[in-house]
């Protein structure tokens, strides 16, 4: 059964916007876009060429993206962050009315997003807060084999915002379960903070299995917007289907190629290293504290942690500029906070603020 059969029928019979460039491309004499002949930030670099459209898929980025994450050239979609793969995929699998995604709350918030836009229904499998909020496979399981309107099964691999990860023959056995009926979508934004190998390398030998990734987290770039959905060539096409004509913008993808370049990889991995370093002073800072009833460290670049008065602490802290993130609109997470791994002066403006709320009485 080929996976397209699982899209909108609406988008297999769709005829895809054809771009100027993506019909021609970017030499000679340029008349077929509508574009203006100069650019009026000089003529030297990207910043020579604003007026002119990027590629809809820059090759060399993909091509960049490809080397990164081990996958074949065709099994790579640039996208504007996760969040834009996570909406192209609800577009393209889920029918208003008809269909559902699956997700396991607590989780990253755009999966229910994406599917509530679309108009398709929200089925959760809630983690147990008992367990550290861990995912309970048997109940994923049953869950799905009840419910045959699911289409896209969202996991998160270390999950936001408890740290988890998906064990590979946890992921195996729910690729072989959804088998010719639903899509596994494991979102691996925070992959590179944890030892675990990337599930990339299955996409070439399971149709069903699609993995997003940005260079949002690990790489130090959140504010490019640059990430990428890799999955079989055949959803690949599908998802070309309804992306934008231009999704990233020039100085994006240039600096996109910076972020690539080898001499970047020893940057990142001191990166990585001092994120290591800094999260066991922030675990340390956490667990002394006599007001936090729970902390998880989980295996990305923040904790959780359990008190409370967390809505309480929240705001105490935010009144001395130290911003962590609370959950007000998710139940499960009502007594939590998550706390990003900042630098050694973040963690002591943090360990000051905590200091001061111990000891305000």
């Amino acid at each position: 059964m080929s996976i397209t059969t699982l899209a909108r029928p609406e988008i297999l019979a769709m005829r895809p916007y054809s771009s100027a460039r993506s019909e021609a491309p970017d030499l000679g004499v340029l008349l077929n876009a509508n574009e203006a002949p100069w650019s009026l930030l000089g003529d030297a670099g990207w910043e020579g060429r604003l007026n002119r459209y990027p590629e809809p898929q820059p090759g060399r980025l993909v091509a960049g993206l490809a080397r990164l994450y081990d996958v074949p050239e065709d099994s790579v979609l640039v996208t504007r962050g996760s969040d834009e793969g996570i909406d192209l995929l609800t577009r393209v699998f889920c029918r208003a009315g008809q269909d559902a995604i699956l997700h396991c709350p607590p989780t990253f918030g755009m999966y229910r997003i994406a599917a509530q836009t679309q108009g398709a229904a929200v089925v959760a499998v809630t983690r147990d807060a008992n367990q550290a909020f861990r995912l309970d496979e048997q109940r994923l399981f049953d869950t799905l084999d009840s419910d045959a309107r699911i289409r896209l099964v969202f996991l998160t691999s270390p999950n936001n915002p408890t740290g988890d990860v998906i064990e590979s023959g946890m992921l195996k056995r729910l690729l072989h379960r959804c088998r010719d009926r639903a899509l596994v979508v494991l979102d691996e934004a925070y992959a590179e903070f944890c030892s675990r190998p990337s599930a990339a390398a299955l996409v070439g030998s399971h149709a069903n299995l699609v993995v997003l990734r940005t260079l949002s987290k690990a790489w130090a770039a959140a504010g490019l917007r640059c990430g990428a959905v890799l999955a079989q060539p055949a959803v690949i096409d599908l998802l070309r289907r309804v992306i934008a004509p231009y999704p990233l913008p020039s100085p994006v993808i240039a600096l996109a190629l910076r972020v690539l370049q080898p001499d970047m990889l020893e940057r990142q991995q001191d990166l990585l290293q001092r994120i290591a370093d800094n999260k066991q002073r922030l675990l340390d800072v956490a667990r002394s504290r006599p007001f936090i009833s729970e902390v998880i460290a989980g295996e990305a670049n923040f904790i959780l942690l359990r008190t409370e008065r967390a809505a309480e602490l929240l705001s105490f802290c935010a009144g001395r500029n130290v911003i962590l993130r609370g959950f007000p609109g998710e139940p499960l997470l009502r007594d939590y906070l998550r706390i990003s791994v900042g630098s050694a002066d973040d963690i002591e403006a943090l360990a000051a603020a905590f200091d001061e709320w111990e000891n305000r009485e």
